[in-house]
């Protein structure tokens, strides 16, 4: 398999899984296979909950929004995107975690919004960075395996002040980055958790353990910790692309983020090809405050090749940081 198809798959995966458990957040496990029993079967696009069908939310919204920062800045400018965010946040979007809308409308400088709101609420390990990782991790996967990390660092603290919200996206950069390489990425897993730092190092191996069960997490999963051991679970237990956005969603709770980064993970591992075109036919992400722009399938597949075709090769390298 090709690469830009793992690369395709990882956004246009993601955006899938998004729109598809939108309709489904906050419900009860096993709602999506109760309304659609039949794997296959259809009308899956199915909308609700304030979503129309094929409808993409702020988690994919963010990951444009970051895809087109690193573009057109030729490189990671951080305050362009917290600026880019900002904006986005102000156009009154459907969906936007609390954590998120507070420290892009608080009113402080792009390097301490979020710092002062974890010192403030000493809490902020939601998975608000995590959700919107897909086109930062195919653009930086070519740098290799410390700068990828360290890109999903700095990204994720630009909302989030908890280390632990770093690590998990971090962790997920490397993934798809072994993956674009054709390589199972969850054996990749053991290194990756030896690079993330020591004070969440143990959480994590916890959660992304072989014999490790959503039913174990200790959180809500619209936290870093079990919206990550989830996905990989996912990916761990099924073996089609189907399948794993099936059981991410069935888990209930956050159901948009936890299908998000199953899709970028599935979609890494089983390719564009592998995502069924009755969900990709009416997927569109809606850019709330760049006067109405709406993205479809083919745009997702344009930013995806220029994400992977770009390469990262220093570009203007990291700003702001």
């Amino acid at each position: 398999m090709k690469r830009i198809q793992r690369a395709a798959g990882v956004i246009v995966g993601s955006a899938v899984g998004d729109a598809l458990g939108g309709p489904f957040e906050f419900g009860p496990e096993g709602a999506f296979s109760a309304r659609f029993p039949v794997p296959g079967a259809g009308g899956e696009m199915c909308g609700g909950g304030g979503w129309d069908p094929g409808e993409a939310t702020d988690d994919t919204q963010m990951a444009v929004l970051v895809a087109e920062s690193l573009l057109e800045r030729e490189g990671l400018d951080l305050p362009d995107i917290f600026t880019r965010f900002q904006r986005w946040a102000a156009s009154e979007p459907k969906d936007i975690g609390l954590q998120t809308e507070d420290v892009l409308t608080n009113g402080m400088p792009w390097d301490c919004a979020a710092a002062i709101h974890f010192q403030v609420n000493q809490r902020a390990a939601g998975n608000g960075s995590l959700m919107r990782a897909s086109t930062s991790a195919v653009h930086f996967a070519a740098a290799g395996q410390e700068a990828t990390m360290d890109a999903a660092r700095h990204i994720a603290a630009l909302t989030h002040g908890d280390r632990a919200a770093w690590e998990g996206t971090a962790i997920f950069h490397e993934l798809i980055r072994v993956a674009l390489q054709g390589t199972e990425p969850l054996t990749a897993l053991p290194v990756a958790l030896a690079l993330v730092h020591p004070d969440h190092r143990g959480r994590y191996a916890t959660v992304l353990a072989p014999d490790w069960h959503p039913d174990q997490a200790t959180e809500f999963n619209g936290a870093v910790w079990p919206c990550l051991g989830s996905a990989v679970w996912a990916l761990r237990t099924t073996t089609s692309f189907e399948d794993a956005l099936r059981a991410a969603i069935d888990l209930g709770g956050d159901t948009d983020t936890v299908a998000a980064v199953t899709g970028g993970l599935a979609g890494a591992y089983y390719g564009l090809d592998a995502i069924p075109a009755r969900w990709t036919e009416p997927l569109h992400v809606p850019l709330p405050g760049l006067d109405g722009r709406v993205l479809r399938l083919a745009d997702l597949l344009h930013l995806a090749h220029r994400l992977e075709g770009r390469r990262f090769s220093g570009g203007r390298g990291l700003r702001g940081a």
